[in-house]
């Protein structure tokens, strides 16, 4: 978070090449002397990056084909800036800005921003996940800090097929209920009919121990509670253990979830299938230490 600047770096020898300033106007006109950056991804239809400032909850779109003369265009969106992914289409990134509850839909082929959505208290998408709503069709969806919901957002297509769901398009269709607020990521796979979240800021035990399966082929039923703190096998424990960041491994047969121990207690990974959504097996190691994030490589 500090400096508040982006570094361009050699991808070889990572020496640094350039550096960016985000120090500036916020949206609503006003200086602010040391913003952070909170997110960075590479555009998938141009030579950019995209460059999301925190505090001033502005997006930079870093034209990197000359870097000695660097070409950066700023898109107003809301504050503050945080983490997001890519539609289905991999040509929208959406971003949320969490201090005003709104996603951000930046158009990375026009370098324009497409929609501005409102939605539940404090959205926070990690990634977010996409897929194909039986009804309103591609869908990218985030799970909220603030709020007991999953909000479902209609996105953008190019697809003939889809061209009656365009009015829905930057707008909140359908909100999933969770038994609390508290949620950090929601994820799905391809050739999953599931959509999985988590809510380990929540203050209940019950709540923040578990996850959450969403059955994508009929969104009104309720979602089916894992007790990943009881499935994992560690003894009780005072400290609430949080079950976080489930992620499918590369063949989308399995979820990965982290379980945060108390201080002094074993945290794990619990895995488990994601067809019957049965326990699969539980690693534990000294040297896993509140684990979170998961990637396939």
């Amino acid at each position: 978070y500090w400096p508040p600047q982006c570094s361009i770096m050699d991808g070889e020898t990572l020496e640094p090449i350039k550096i960016v300033s985000t120090r500036g106007q916020t949206v609503d006109g006003e200086y602010h002397p040391e913003p952070r950056v909170a997110s960075i991804v590479a555009s998938m239809v141009k030579p950019e990056w995209v460059v999301n400032v925190k505090e001033t909850g502005q997006i930079m779109l870093v034209d990197y084909t000359d870097i000695k003369n660097l070409k950066t265009t700023t898109i107003e969106s809301a504050k503050f800036l945080h983490d997001g992914g890519w539609d289905m289409s991999k040509r929208y990134f959406m971003v949320a800005a969490n201090a005003s509850n709104k996603v951000a839909a930046v158009d990375t082929k026009t370098g324009k921003l497409a929609g501005l959505i409102d939605t539940a208290k404090i959205p926070h998408p990690g990634r977010g996940a996409n897929f194909m709503h039986p009804q309103f069709g591609p869908v990218w969806t985030t799970g909220h800090l603030g709020a007991d919901v999953i909000s479902v957002i209609s996105t953008a297509s190019d697809n003939p097929k889809h061209a009656k769901y365009k009015d829905k398009n930057w707008k909140v269709v359908q909100e999933l209920k969770m038994p609390g607020a508290g949620n950090l990521f929601v994820k799905t796979h391809p050739k999953s009919t599931h959509l999985w979240a988590d809510a380990p800021m929540n203050p209940e035990r019950e709540i923040a121990e578990s996850v959450y399966v969403y059955d994508l082929k009929d969104l009104g039923k309720t979602p089916t509670r894992l007790d990943v703190a009881k499935d994992s096998g560690l003894p009780e424990s005072k400290a609430i253990r949080r079950a976080t960041h489930p992620e499918f491994n590369e063949a989308g047969n399995e979820v990965w979830i982290s379980l945060w121990g108390g201080k002094t207690d074993q945290s794990a990974i619990v895995i488990y299938d994601d067809k019957t959504l049965k326990l699969k097996k539980v690693i534990t190691d000294p040297a896993i230490v509140t684990p979170t994030g998961k990637f396939n490589v």
